[in-house]
């Protein structure tokens, strides 16, 4: 069984990031999986509170997902043309310590997408995750791209899509991520 981690970077409980990664996981090719980690307990990162206290447990225990997952799939939105703030905050979590950071992240493959109500998707913030994601030395998945743009159209009052263009899209994308994750698993 492929196993992919897929992380929301938002925490609103109606985002339209985790109406993605929740049809993202309902779509899933047969033998593989998308299990869905949440970021919601991760504390402001603080490297006095890391000193004094470590890594929290939410935070531990998500990075030990990713690290024996096969892959990870970052849902992310798009605030002021960039990375939201609780999304980086997590990466910088789960790359602490810095011992820790190529069993989390090293040559894991990675791919990113992204939902806004805006005409642009989140083309800006997808662009602004790959140099903190190519810093951690993770495999970035070149082979799609998923910007969903209009959100607030596509997404119903209950978190669910119910545009079939956007389904067919994020189905194409997890699709093809999952190859990629299987050919490297099994060319290794």
């Amino acid at each position: 069984m492929l196993t992919l981690i897929g992380l929301s970077g938002s925490l609103r409980r109606g985002s339209y990031n985790t109406a993605v990664l929740r049809a993202a996981a309902s779509l899933m090719p047969s033998g593989s999986e998308l299990r869905i980690e949440s970021i919601a307990g991760f504390p402001l990162y603080d490297g006095d509170a890391e000193s004094a206290s470590g890594v929290p447990q939410p935070v531990s225990l998500v990075k030990d997902a990713i690290a024996s997952a096969d892959g990870l799939l970052l849902v992310s939105p798009e605030y002021n043309n960039s990375i939201p703030g609780v999304a980086k905050n997590a990466i910088d979590w789960l790359s602490r310590p810095p011992g820790d950071i190529w069993r989390v992240f090293g040559d894991k493959p990675v791919a990113i997408a992204g939902a806004s109500p805006g005409g642009f998707g989140t083309i800006l913030a997808q662009n602004a995750w790959l140099p903190v994601f190519r810093t951690l030395g993770a495999d970035l998945w070149a082979g799609g791209r998923l910007l969903v743009s209009r959100a607030n159209s596509v997404v119903d009052a209950n978190g669910t899509i119910v545009d079939s263009a956007t389904l067919d899209n994020l189905g194409k994308f997890v699709s093809g991520f999952v190859a990629y994750v299987h050919e490297r698993k099994v060319g290794r």
